[in-house]
């Protein structure tokens, strides 16, 4: 009966072992990391340009028009003049883009 054996190299796979970890941290940077990282920049730089005037919701949903604004909160009418304070960061789009969203 013949007997085959299977050998691998001592130091098989060199450069390949290394190729398969680095393209997985490469697939997770252009599809998770990046997208985010631009989300994130691209909510900060709304936040910094609000104005007053303007119709936004908030991150839990509320909506109103902007009546006041200091350097990290927002004076936000609501409804019949009554106003809610939030701080920047809890402002999440403004009412208008939705708007514009649903109608298209």
């Amino acid at each position: 009966m013949l007997t085959i054996f299977l050998q691998s190299a001592s130091g098989s796979g060199g450069i390949l072992s290394y190729i398969f970890p680095l393209a997985m941290v490469a697939v997770m940077y252009v599809f998770f990391l990046r997208p985010q990282n631009q989300r994130r920049k691209e909510q900060e730089s709304f936040q910094t340009e609000l104005k007053p005037g303007q119709e936004i919701v908030t991150t839990s949903g509320i909506i109103g028009k902007i009546s006041k604004l200091t350097d990290d909160s927002v004076s936000v009418i609501v409804s019949n003049n009554n106003t809610i304070t939030f701080m920047r960061s809890s402002i999440s789009k403004e009412l208008t883009d939705l708007r514009q969203k649903s109608k298209a």
